[in-house]
């Protein structure tokens, strides 16, 4: 503490407690010397934590990280080439975390490995800097081809993405041979949380996870990011129950100046009915049918519409919410794929006899036109969540929903001795980009 001459920094000390003074003289002066020193180190303790605080802060540096004693010499105030002295530039910035131990492999040690895929190994790992459990994705590098783009189109919006229900990356580190991306490490995904509660969810802890949901989409859809492969598996869990959207490999960032995008995007299904007949100019609602297919999901404990090919899922889709006219959704009648199909026409069935524990409230995400679809904001203030009260929708974005004393999780109905599951093979597709190249549990 000495050495970083931290009482300068400091407000000088108070006087001795007034009881000190009084006592005897003897006992008075040994006990007014140890209040001094005490109150001297508390307030070179007090200086330490304020600047490290503002270490952090001016770096975007996790509160729990272990700065190196090397690095914290550099920041010495009487050091005129401190970065603290000046505004940061992106230049220093990069050269202090690199002092750090940012962008290097030897901060990470690895624990074991998870999976492996076509382009990428997924490890588990441990931050040397936090000692923090992390997900270590090695994505390999070809001469002739460099890094996939999916694994550019990742790095490139989550490291602008900060966000309590969005997975983090830590760190990217770069080498001749690889690319490793650092993620924050989750015990689970709503898959396996809804396995191992024997697909019966407490409909109070369905509208939690589903509010953290749209929490996280809305945020991205107010930077104009499209997620594009939303499914049970996508979404992380960890032990308090925190719900992160993952596996931004397919995501896309709408201000992209292209009219038309893949209609070969999102798992089948959770895949619109206007992007299954061919559509390429879609928006943020094809996120929200998915969030609709994956609310029915919880409630429920099976898929909403389990079809194997293109034609059986809007089959499926069609049997339960009807087959679609000019007046649910204008303009089908002229979409060559759908007059092909030649699809009977079924009427639309009352939803909620399919979902008996949902209410009414809760089944306004299902919509064929996309322009009457909710929007991610539109549906966090639906009267669906009311119950969970005002101040949640107040919260920081890099605050947890159960950062508020009233939000809590119940014990599940179908509950089994252990709802988290140790992170092994069976989901190493969350920090993965092309899944297919996975074994699935199911």
């Amino acid at each position: 503490i000495n050495q970083f001459t931290l009482i300068s920094q400091c407000p000088p000390p108070p006087s001795p407690p007034a009881v000190l003074c009084s006592a005897s003289t003897k006992m008075s002066k040994s006990l007014t010397v140890l209040a001094f020193e005490t109150n001297v180190s508390c307030f070179l303790l007090h200086g330490l934590c304020w600047f490290l605080q503002d270490v952090s802060k001016r770096m975007s540096l996790p509160m729990d990280i272990r700065l190196p004693p090397e690095f914290l010499k550099k920041l010495q105030p009487e050091n005129e080439n401190s970065p603290l002295c000046k505004p940061l530039s992106r230049m220093s910035r990069r050269a202090s975390l690199s002092d750090i131990g940012f962008g290097k492999l030897e901060t990470y040690v690895k624990l074991g490995k998870l999976g492996e895929g076509t382009y990428a190994t997924v490890f588990k790992g441990r931050s040397k800097l936090t000692e923090n459990l992390v997900a270590l994705k090695e994505i390999r590098l070809e001469h002739d081809e460099g890094a996939p783009c999916t694994a550019i189109r990742e790095v490139s919006l989550l490291k602008n993405l900060k966000h309590a229900n969005i997975v983090t990356l830590h760190d990217i580190i770069h080498t001749e041979r690889c690319l490793t991306l650092v993620f924050e490490y989750l015990d689970s995904d709503l898959k396996q949380y809804l396995d191992n509660c024997g697909n019966l969810m407490s409909m109070h802890n369905v509208k939690i996870f589903m509010f953290q949901l749209l929490r996280g989409l809305s945020y991205c859809h107010k930077r104009k990011i499209l997620h594009r492969d939303l499914k049970p598996q996508n979404l992380l869990i960890n032990d308090r129950g925190e719900l992160k959207l993952a596996d931004f490999g397919l995501a896309r960032a709408k201000s992209v100046p292209t009219k038309t995008y893949s209609n070969e995007v999102v798992t089948l299904w959770y895949r619109p009915p206007d992007v299954l007949l061919g559509s390429t100019e879609y928006s943020t609602p094809i996120d929200m049918w998915g969030v609709g297919c994956i609310l029915y999901e919880m409630a429920t404990g099976r898929p909403m519409f389990p079809g194997a090919t293109v034609k059986e899922e809007l089959h499926l889709i069609f049997r339960l919410m009807g087959t679609p006219t000019e007046e649910t959704w204008p303009g089908v009648s002229s979409n060559e794929e759908f007059r092909s199909y030649l699809f009977p026409q079924y009427r639309a069935q009352n939803l909620i006899n399919h979902v008996p524990r949902l209410d009414t409230e809760g089944i306004d995400l299902l919509c064929f036109d996309t322009r009457s679809r909710l929007s991610g904001e539109a549906a966090l203030r639906h009267s669906y969540f009311l119950s969970l009260g005002e101040i949640i929708h107040n919260l920081p974005d890099t605050a947890s929903v159960f950062s508020l004393r009233e939000v809590q999780l119940q014990k599940d109905p179908g509950h089994r001795s252990s709802v988290f599951q140790p992170l092994g093979k069976t989901l190493s597709h969350l920090y993965t980009f092309n899944s297919r190249w996975f074994l699935w549990k199911n």
